[in-house]
């Protein structure tokens, strides 16, 4: 699968938190390979990521960057694809050829995001023109973009859920 990083512009401390962490689980989910935390720095967000990767598994890491601008633009000069999920971008689902098999990152953002957002993205791209959250909008968005791949992936962590259709099936203690 093509490496997605997504990157949270503008968080707010102590205003965010909890939809910040939401989408950086919805991130490691749904096959994002890493997170960038930028605007606040919050040890809580990156200390609560990191504890549900060691407990779950798989390699999702999230790291603070101050500066988000000088991340991006690095990445792009590198030949990373800038994708920016705005409800006022293009229809997302006929952007995803153009997509397809690169180095992503994924800007979602936290509060009034920067002008510059819009200009340094490749593209920017709407979930609906509709109201909703971010942590749908990247949802749908790492699902249409793995073609539904990312649902089949094994995390091999110290904890696993069984699919059961009624009640929980909870293992525990592998890779201990």
């Amino acid at each position: 699968m093509a490496k997605v990083t997504i990157v949270r512009l503008g968080h707010r401390g102590g205003r965010d938190q909890r939809v910040t962490t939401h989408v950086f689980l919805a991130a490691r989910a749904l096959g994002a390979d890493s997170g960038v935390l930028c605007g606040d720095e919050d040890g809580s967000v990156l200390r609560g990521i990191a504890k549900v990767t060691e407990m779950w598994g798989g390699n999702f890491a999230v790291r603070y960057e101050e500066d988000w601008k000088k991340f991006v633009a690095a990445k792009k000069k590198q030949g990373a694809m800038i994708a920016h999920l705005t409800m006022y971008g293009e229809d997302f689902e006929a952007k995803m050829p153009r997509l397809a098999g690169k180095e992503l990152v994924v800007l979602v953002g936290a509060g009034k995001v920067p002008r510059e957002a819009y200009s340094l993205s490749d593209f920017n791209l709407s979930v609906s023109t509709q109201p909703h959250s971010e942590i749908s909008a990247l949802a749908l968005f790492l699902d249409r973009f793995f073609s539904g791949k990312e649902l089949g992936v094994d995390f091999s962590g110290k904890i696993k859920i069984i699919p059961n259709k009624c009640g929980k099936n909870v293992v525990r203690g592998r890779n201990d």
